[in-house]
């Protein structure tokens, strides 16, 4: 595939551009939003490649005049450039790797603590912020959907949706078991804890697939709000719990302003995970049939955080690591993400 090919794209752009125009295009709000998003982020494409292009040819440009007139006073600049390159051409090749059924959906996460409390509840949150710097920094928006405080610190649970370009296409390299070894803040001795914290990383339903649920398995619950969502939750009965009785997946959404706003947000979660439970029910019939042998992951770290007695963070899937923990608490992820989504295309 010719990463610098645009005539392609440009193609679809006007494509989707000739949907807008159509009488009826704005009377489904949340299917024009995402057709416009899809622009935005071919638009996104073309730019950086034309970038890209305009930079190469500047770079050789320097060369040729610094050949030409013997002056090394370039050399720095042209390195930089170089470097430039290199980095927008391998960010162009990762999202080419972005193809599967759902890599372009938006992204629903939710970050469970494991036992120990405190500590486990506060590595939650200190994940939460990480994920929620990730997305400051990439362009993608972070909307909260339920958040239950944690006892003294922490969070004992969060859901949030993750809307942008590819974002489940980068963030499922997240989903599974996270690991901190730290001197405790919490413990007066200063010992050093271990703690544990899941997340949850499935695609936002889209709005063209149809989930059939029967209404007869959900119970629906009310209760009132509460939590870190300050001015925009009310004490009224407005979130919503609704559990589908016949796989007991429990969703909850308490962040809009209304009853009617958060039943539409967790029936739209619950759609989510149970269109990934019945895809994932299909793919484990098929690597039986196939014979596949699969490691049994729950329960195991995917990647460990290491505050002391040394710093660094590793990936136990792809061994990729840093000893940078600050960026990386930061929000500095696109390298474990990158090198993931390789060693899948390699698999």
């Amino acid at each position: 595939m010719n990463l610098f090919d645009i005539a392609k794209k440009k193609q679809q752009v006007e494509e989707l551009e000739e949907q807008t125009k159509a009488n009826e295009f704005w009377t489904d709000m949340e299917k024009s939003a995402k057709v416009l998003q899809e622009i935005k982020a071919l638009k996104d494409k073309i730019d950086g490649i034309e970038k890209t292009k305009r930079l190469i040819d500047d770079t050789n440009v320097l060369i040729e005049l610094g050949n030409e007139a013997n002056d090394e006073s370039v050399i720095p600049e042209i390195k930089q450039n170089v470097k430039t390159i290199s980095k927008n051409i391998d960010k162009m090749e990762i999202e080419n790797l972005l193809s599967g059924k759902h890599d372009k959906d938006n992204a629903i996460i939710t970050i469970h603590p494991g036992a120990g409390g405190t500590e486990s509840q506060d590595w939650a949150e200190m994940l939460y912020r990480m994920y929620s710097m990730w997305c400051e920094k990439n362009g993608y928006k972070l909307e909260e959907l339920d958040y239950l405080e944690g006892d003294g610190a922490g969070i004992k649970s969060v859901t949030f949706s993750v809307t942008g370009s590819n974002a489940y296409g980068y963030l499922k390299s997240e989903s599974g078991v996270h690991r901190l070894v730290r001197i405790s803040p919490f413990d007066s001795a200063g010992r050093r804890h271990t703690s544990f914290a899941a997340v949850e990383v499935i695609p936002e339903v889209a709005d063209d697939v149809n989930v059939e649920i029967n209404p007869e398995d959900l119970k629906i619950d009310t209760y009132r709000s509460s939590g870190a969502g300050g001015q925009h939750i009310n004490k009224t009965e407005s979130a919503i719990r609704i559990t589908h009785i016949p796989t007991n997946i429990v969703v909850s959404c308490q962040t809009q302003r209304s009853q009617i706003q958060n039943r539409d947000k967790a029936m739209k979660m619950l759609m989510s995970k149970l269109l990934e439970l019945k895809e994932k029910e299909n793919k484990e019939r098929i690597e039986d049939l196939k014979g596949v042998q699969r490691e049994i992951a729950w329960g195991s770290q995917i990647r460990s955080y290491v505050f002391c007695p040394y710093t660094l963070v590793k990936d136990h899937r792809t061994n990729y690591e840093t000893g940078n923990v600050d960026a990386v608490m930061n929000g500095e992820i696109n390298g474990f993400i990158d090198e993931y989504l390789k060693k899948m295309i390699k698999e």
